[in-house]
Order: structure tokens, then sequence, then C-alpha cells
């Protein structure tokens, strides 16, 4: 195996890309482009030496850890051991580390940040569902916690277009993250391994 092409400071979080996630009609019309953006993400990052990590949502079947309005509609959603906590399909993540929650953020009850703090990571690159909930949360916590974040617009979704959009906005001129699509992230990451190559073909 090759050595990474850099020391990577960026992180890619694939969230709630899980089939209960998918079960809404809109975002499973966009399943198939979304996916194909995320999987080129990881395919990329692989190449040079950025971590993927999988982000699944995981709710125990007792109840134990279901959400206020879960309990208000006497139903849980991605429990473990059913077909719907899943990563859905077409998702390849080639063996990323995986970390469970069970609220919106990514970080919230888990130890996503120290991970991330041990690897050095000071930037994540956000994809997956929805937009409005667990992308928005995952984001504020990472602005909360000083990390730097893009979240890619081609490989977010929501039930509601105008709710991404305007989500996506607002963690732009609020926090001041960096939305762009899937293949300016690719761009960057090739051109940070270019460059370090470069400098150690100089040095």
């Amino acid at each position: 195996m090759s050595e990474p092409a850099q020391t990577p400071t960026e992180a890619l979080l694939l969230i709630d890309l899980q089939r209960d996630y998918f079960a809404d009609p809109e975002l499973e019309r966009c399943r198939g482009d979304l996916v194909a953006t995320c999987n080129e993400l990881v395919r990329v990052a692989r190449e040079v030496g950025v971590p993927v990590v999988e982000v699944q949502t995981v709710h125990e079947r007792d109840g134990s850890t279901w959400t206020l309005t879960m309990h208000e509609d006497g139903q849980g959603v991605a429990e473990r051991g059913t077909e719907g906590v899943q990563r859905v399909e077409g998702l390849e993540p080639g063996g990323a580390e995986v970390v469970e929650k069970t609220r919106d953020s990514a970080f919230f009850g888990t130890d996503l940040a120290e991970r991330l703090q041990r690897a050095g990571i000071d930037h994540v690159v956000l994809c997956g569902v929805s937009t409005e909930s667990c992308i928005a949360a995952s984001a504020r916590d990472a602005f909360a916690l000083d990390l730097g974040a893009t979240l890619v617009s081609d490989a977010t979704a929501s039930v509601d277009w105008s709710e991404h959009d305007h989500t996506l906005s607002m963690l732009r001129t609020q926090h001041r993250q960096d939305v762009v699509t899937g293949a300016a992230v690719v761009r960057r990451w090739r051109d940070g391994a270019a460059g370090a190559e470069g400098d150690r073909a100089a040095g």
C-alpha cells in the first residue's frame, strides 16, 4: 500500500446514509446521484490519505435511546438489527471507521471529536442527510468545537429543497462554513496532494 500523499488535516464524514432515511420519495428520487457523489469523495479521499468516518444513527428497539418526537409518535427509526439501520444501497464507504449516534449531531454523545483530535484533524467535510437536521446539527457542533467545516451541496439532501438551500446559506453566512460541490472538494484534495508531492521532490 502506498503512503498517503499528505498528512491529513481533513476528514470526510458520511452522515446517516442509511435505508430508513431514504424512505421519503424525494430522498429516494435523488439517492443515486447523492450516493455517487459520496462514493467519488470516498475514492479520492482514499487516494490522498483523507480519513473517512461513517456516522450512523442506531437506536435501541426498546425505546431507551429514542428522541422525544419518537416517543410522541410511538415509533422508532434506524433501530438496531432492522433493515432500516443498514447503509443505503450503493454506498461504498471503503472500510471507513464507524461512529454510532442517537441524536442529530455526529458529535453529541459520541467520541467523534476525540477521534478527530487524536488524528490531528481540524476540518471536516460533511455529506449525507438531512441537510436541515443532522447535517446542520453536526456543522454547528463542529463550529463550537473550533473545527472548520465544508458542506457538500450535491452530497447533502432534504425532503424540502428550499430547506436545503436555506440551511446551507445560513451556515455559510452565520458560521462562515464553506458550501461547495463534490467536484470542488476533489480538486482541492488533489491540488493539496500534488503540492505535497512537489514539496517532497524539491526537498
